[in-house]
């Protein structure tokens, strides 16, 4: 036995877990096998605590199992020399670190085994539409959609320059309503907007988003700016480098003001700086985890915002404050730099005012990079002009029948016919989709194990039980068997997608259904969020779990506020969404309502 090895079972035993026999008592020592002999379970040397079959017997309870008297006493009994030193990775003498970025060995595949990946087509073509004239007011210039704020750059309209100190002006005087930016960028952005001036007065223009502010969400690395995951343990740290999708829009010319807020560690809306707000509706947060890009791009503060998903992160900011939120397919994206919260996935995505400005953006930052192993090719088949006629919109009947569906979502159905798309009755089954929700919460506690065991955790603002602190320390005890079947669960719902796309193009969905919105980003589909009406509340909107002890703000008469509805693509089809999109756009003609409050002399 090593001197090392030594250490470990006196530490651990005594020390660390805490059990009270000594070393010499409670070492065994592997018997003299012959030559030849393989090694065997259940013959390393004792370690970890004493337990007992009621030890046994009481974790049963949190893996819903049963066992016998009788088996109970063998598992308790080997324990310790069969299970315990699978802990040594973490627990010791051969300690080994896991850098933040290493990602597992093994990564989630979204397109099955002979399934096409998309499009064969790669081309992009954005609309002619002419933007016309300036706007006299300040504020129509700051809620124009990027595909009208490009035209009158590039036509040398509007300097780049006047817009984002337009926009630094809008963000310092609206922050204090929404609290959706963590670090504004001044310096940098005027003089990305300069330098972008100069570029386009020599004849070096870079494309459609060259000169256009935008907002990251703070967990996208910027080099020598800090990024803080909305969460107090991070509020100083500072990347060295640039995320890929930073570095893609810097080369597309883009000018970045400010760092926008999250819930922290990409849950929910509060951070450490506070609950971000809706601009429609003030007494409510915005949603998260996308909460500052949402606000800040509904109230007209940047041309466009970068969020991300996991689990509904930019469909449900983007709905709620009446935006277009496009969430790429798994992969199309990659994430290098970006926080990790689950590798099987986590998804960036862009948030704007217009469903063509959504395409934009993702045209730029699409692609891969060395750095995000599960990112990769992907052709992307857009046109603006492109007509949606004929194409197979498929909806669940019994899904627009009840809630969250409203009237909107019914009026969103009608509208597919009207703009010449075919509407096709689907179903899936009646499967417990929700289960699939243990690989989410095992990879994100294994992303802040660190945060988790030296009690970091216990800085985040909020501690109720649906939170992330609370959460991880559970994620301890999830069992590696289950984590498993989850896993084959979920190759059996994608083959479950597959054939529901073998007979749409797209589907329609109430944007916040449970059972689409756990699917979907488990199985990578994108999505496209987009405004379609307005519906009234009567009772603000929380992501948390009630608190009766903390009511929700209620309004009498009922207040107006936007509805989205949301359409989900084939894998790595964004240009059919776009399409659809697009008609279906036109055809609503609300995205041009603003929130009230957000015009203010500047």
């Amino acid at each position: 036995m090593s001197k090392s090895r030594r250490q470990f079972l006196t530490h651990t035993s005594l020390g660390l877990l805490g059990a009270a026999a000594t070393l010499g008592t409670n070492a065994q020592t592997s018997p003299n096998l012959p030559p030849g002999a393989p090694p065997a379970f259940g013959t390393a040397p004792a370690v970890g605590p004493e337990i007992s079959p009621s030890t046994i017997a009481e974790a049963e309870k949190l893996g819903q199992v049963e066992l016998t008297d009788s088996e109970r006493a063998a598992a308790a009994g080997s324990w310790r020399s069969t299970m315990a030193a699978l802990y040594e990775r973490r627990t010791g003498p051969r300690k080994v670190a896991i850098e933040p970025g290493l990602a597992p060995g093994s990564r989630w595949d979204p397109v099955l085994p002979g399934q096409k990946s998309g499009s064969e087509w790669d081309r992009f073509v954005r609309s002619k539409t002419d933007a016309g004239p300036i706007p006299a007011s300040e504020e129509d210039i700051a809620f124009a959609s990027v595909t009208h704020l490009s035209r009158w750059i590039e036509n040398r309209k509007l300097s780049s320059e006047r817009l984002t100190r337009l926009y630094l002006k809008r963000l310092e005087q609206f922050d204090p309503l929404l609290r959706c930016v963590i670090t504004l960028t001044p310096e940098l952005a005027l003089a990305q907007a300069r330098k972008a001036d100069a570029e386009i007065a020599a004849g070096k223009y870079r494309g459609p988003l060259h000169g256009i502010p935008w907002g990251a969400k703070d967990l996208l690395d910027t080099a020598g700016i800090r990024t803080t995951y909305g969460a107090e343990p991070y509020q100083n740290r500072v990347p060295a480098k640039n995320a890929a999708v930073v570095e893609r829009l810097h080369a597309a010319g883009a000018v970045l003001v400010a760092k926008l807020s999250l819930g922290a560690l990409a849950l929910n809306d509060i951070w450490f700086g506070g609950q971000t707000m809706n601009p429609w509706l003030l007494e409510e947060g915005s949603s998260g985890s996308s909460a500052g890009p949402g606000a800040a791009t509904a109230a007209g503060l940047v041309g466009f915002a970068i969020g991300s998903e996991t689990g509904g992160s930019i469909v449900s900011p983007s709905m709620r404050c009446g935006i277009t939120g496009l969430r790429p397919t798994y992969g199309r994206v990659p994430r290098t730099g970006a926080m990790t919260l689950c590798w099987s996935l986590d998804k960036l995505g862009p948030m704007t005012r217009s469903v063509e400005d959504a395409m934009l953006v993702l045209h730029a930052i699409s692609g891969p990079d060395p750095g995000d192993l599960a990112s990769v090719p992907s052709s992307l088949d857009f046109d603006a002009g492109a007509t949606p006629q004929g194409l197979r919109v498929g909806y669940f009947p019994g899904w627009m029948k009840e809630n969250p569906a409203t009237d909107v979502d019914r009026a969103a159905l009608a509208a597919v016919q009207k703009a010449g798309m075919v509407p096709v009755e689907v179903a899936i089954p009646d499967w417990p989709y929700d289960s699939l929700d243990l690989i989410l919460f095992a990879e994100a506690a294994a992303a802040f194990e660190e945060l988790t065991l030296n009690g970091g955790l216990n800085q985040l603002k909020v501690q109720v039980p649906d939170a992330w602190p609370n959460i991880f320390r559970q994620s301890r005890f999830l069992s590696a068997v289950d984590f498993v079947q989850a896993d084959r669960f979920r190759r059996k719902v994608a083959e479950e997608m597959a054939r529901v796309f073998s007979r749409v193009d797209l589907l329609l969905v109430p944007s916040l259904r449970d059972e689409i919105l756990t699917i979907t980003n488990f199985t990578g589909h994108p999505s496209l969020t987009l405004r379609a009406g307005f519906v009234e509340v009567s009772e603000a909107r929380s992501d948390w779990a009630p608190d009766p002890s903390r009511p929700l703000p209620r309004f009498s008469p009922p207040r107006r506020v936007p509805h989205g509805v949301t359409l989900i693509g084939r894998l790595f089809d964004e240009g059919s969404l776009g399409r659809a999109g697009l008609a279906l756009e036109g055809t609503f003609g609300v995205a041009g309502q603003r929130p009230p409050g957000f015009a203010g002399a500047l």
